[in-house]
């Protein structure tokens, strides 16, 4: 059974899937953008009321996978933005929905932050990413950042 773990982003189990992240962000990276550049997340921006980071854990307690959501800025004169960060799960843990369960966690505690919408970057690299999120209701924004290593931009109405 899949549970979620709350963790800060420098815990060792949140420091060494954002490892893997990175690294196999890094080994994929079309050439034709470049390199790719890691910044691992702020601390403090994973952290309630600002954001949350969350450890995916099978029935063992191993760690599957992670994902956060950051507090970004306010929308009109009622709305919160949040920002969905490094959503990843470990290559024995992908095909099985975990992904599209982890995504929806993430979007309900969002919701509880008080969040109108959600936004996140990726690159077309990523089709498998693309199709979750696009298959997820989010919709192709323009920029909203000047991340260097994306390509695509997506936003969700909550």
């Amino acid at each position: 059974m899949l549970r979620w773990r709350e963790s800060r982003v420098d815990e060792p189990a949140a420091h060494e899937l954002l490892t893997e992240y990175f690294a196999g962000r890094a080994a994929g990276f079309p050439a034709t953008q470049g390199l790719y550049r890691t910044t691992f997340p702020v601390t403090e921006d994973f952290i309630e009321p600002r954001g949350v980071f969350l450890i995916a854990l099978d029935e063992s307690d191993s760690p599957l996978g992670c994902g956060g959501i950051r507090l970004l800025e306010s929308v009109g004169v009622d709305g919160l933005r949040y920002e969905v960060k490094h959503l990843y799960l470990r290559p024995n843990a992908r095909g099985r929905g975990l992904g599209r369960a982890l995504l929806a966690e993430l979007e309900s505690r969002a919701r509880a932050f008080g969040a109108t919408e959600l936004v996140l970057d990726t690159n077309a690299s990523l089709a498998a990413a693309g199709g979750l999120y696009r298959s997820s209701g989010y919709s192709d924004i323009p920029p909203y950042n000047e991340n260097p290593n994306a390509t695509n931009w997506y936003r969700k109405v909550l």
